[in-house]
Formats: structure tokens, C-alpha cells, sequence
């Protein structure tokens, strides 16, 4: 995965670069050239601590200083004029599969200072043959071969082609299910229901983030409940979560969140708890 090494300037800066690597008790020479300094921003460190006025120092592809005013010195330097500087934002549902496959650059999502893409609700593998001519004989206006099969070759494939944001994907139930039995209202078999679930370990394997269901369209509404809880369960056991578009958003919206709790708590996935 490549890291957005550039900055977007306007209401907000967000930074993409791997802030991770920051070191806030490391001493900076004071003599030193540094290779680009943000000053006079307001600071959103990612932390949850307020915001504060500060500057950032970039030395490669690492933050080498986040903090309050220092005397260092950069070959660049930039005037924030009291703009937001923040981490790289993250899209928690991108679609974006097939518009990095066009161009790498994702320069509507990195303008907004967004630097990870998560990808899957409907992901780009496994793929049967006939998925991947389906997917061939659908495109639109963007137009790219299908050569992967697997949900880590496609990663490979983005990694290979270089891209500006990070990605991250999950695997998509549907996907899973249509590799499986198709695309028709029918329901898996017990040995068809093992098949999906060894597909689902692979992709866990192949590092997708957990098992994603868009419940709301057809041919993923087909899927029992029962199906998607021994699905999530193989999720479970590589440590990843469940997520969903749930099966309906207007008269039985509370029946639809209700399994989207049963799903999670029958497989054992992780769960996270939110405090407003």
C-alpha cells in the first residue's frame, strides 16, 4: 500500500504521510535543514486532546515534529494562516475499486485530505470465470481488464499499479455468495455454505479487514441470516468484524438492525463500543 505523501491546502490540511512513526520526546537538532514545516496551524493531533496551535516538520516521508512553536528551519516552509492541520481522513465506504484501476491518483478523494480508502461493501474478489466475464461484459465507462481472481491479487494488483491513498478492503458477502451459487435467489446447500466459508477465510487471509453485507440489494437480500452468522464467524476467527448495509432503511428498519446484532453477537466478532 503507498503512502499520499501530498498536502491539500484549503479549509483543512490533512496530512497523509505515516504519522505512526512520530516520536514526540525525540530531540530535534536545532542546526538541522529540515525538508518542509508547516507553521502557525491549528493542530488536530488524532488524539482527542484539543486542538492547539503548532507546527509540523516533514523530513522524506515522515513526520519528524508535531508540536507547539520551534526554532527549527525547512528547505520549504508553509504559512498555515491558522488553517486545521490533521491526519489523513479516512473513507470508511469508498467505491473506488474501479476508479483507481483508471487513475492511481484518487485526486477527488486526496483534495478533502482523504488517505485511506476502505474498500469491499461489494469487493473485487474471489472471482469465478463467469464472474469476471459478468464484470467485463458490465463496465462502463471505465474500462480495465479483469486478470486477478482473488481478493489479495487485486491488493497486489493496486500495489503494483501504484496509487496515491492507502487501501484497505473487506470481503464482501455478496461477492462470496455469487462465486458460490450465482447470482439467483437461491439458497446454499450445506457443502455450498462450507465453500463460502473457506472463500471467506481466504480473503481474511489475504488481509480483508472482515465480512461485509449489502443486504439491501439483490443478489445479497436472497441471504439467510443463519447463512451470514457462519459466514461472520469465519471472520471472527481471523480477528475481523462485520459490518452491513442493512436489509431495509424504511418500514422494518428495526427488524434490519436487529440482525445486523445478531449476526454480530451469534459469530463472535469483535465489537467496538461508541460513546457520544
Amino acid at each position: 500500500m503507498r503512502q499520499s505523501k501530498g498536502i491539500s491546502r484549503g479549509r483543512i490540511a490533512a496530512l497523509g504521510i505515516a504519522t505512526v512513526c512520530f516520536d514526540p520526546n525525540h530531540a530535534m537538532p536545532a542546526n538541522a535543514m529540515h525538508d518542509l514545516i508547516i507553521r502557525n496551524g491549528i493542530i488536530v493531533d488524532g488524539s482527542g486532546n484539543k486542538p492547539y496551535r503548532g507546527e509540523v516538520v516533514v523530513d522524506g516521508d515522515r513526520l519528524s515534529f508535531v508540536g507547539r512553536s520551534s526554532r527549527l528551519k525547512g528547505k520549504t516552509e508553509i504559512d498555515a494562516q491558522n488553517e486545521v492541520i490533521a491526519p489523513g481522513f479516512i473513507n470508511m465506504l469508498s467505491h473506488s475499486e474501479r476508479s483507481l484501476l483508471a487513475d492511481g491518483r484518487a485526486l477527488s478523494d486526496v483534495a478533502q485530505g482523504v488517505t485511506l480508502e476502505v474498500l469491499g461493501e461489494s469487493s473485487m474478489g474471489p472471482l469465478t470465470a463467469d464472474m469476471k466475464r459478468r464484470m467485463l461484459d458490465r463496465q462502463g465507462d471505465i474500462k480495465f481488464a479483469v486478470t486477478w481472481s482473488t481478493l489479495g491479487e487485486f491488493l497486489d494488483l493496486l500495489e503494483r499499479k501504484g496509487i496515491a491513498p492507502n487501501v484497505a478492503s473487506f470481503v464482501g458477502a455478496s461477492t462470496i455468495r455469487e462465486a458460490v451459487v450465482g447470482e439467483s435467489d437461491l439458497q446454499p446447500d450445506r457443502d455450498q455454505l462450507a465453500s463460502m466459508a473457506t472463500l471467506v477465510r481466504q480473503a481474511m487471509e489475504d488481509g480483508a479487514l472482515g465480512l461485509t453485507t449489502a443486504l439491501i440489494y439483490a443478489p445479497a437480500t436472497y441471504a439467510k441470516t443463519s447463512d451470514l452468522v457462519a459466514l461472520a464467524k469465519v471472520s471472527a476467527q481471523c480477528g475481523g468484524i462485520y459490518a452491513s448495509h442493512i436489509r431495509n432503511e424504511g418500514d422494518r428498519i428495526e427488524e434490519a438492525i436487529q440482525e445486523t446484532i445478531d449476526v454480530a453477537q451469534s459469530s463472535g466478532v469483535r465489537r467496538r463500543k461508541f460513546i457520544t
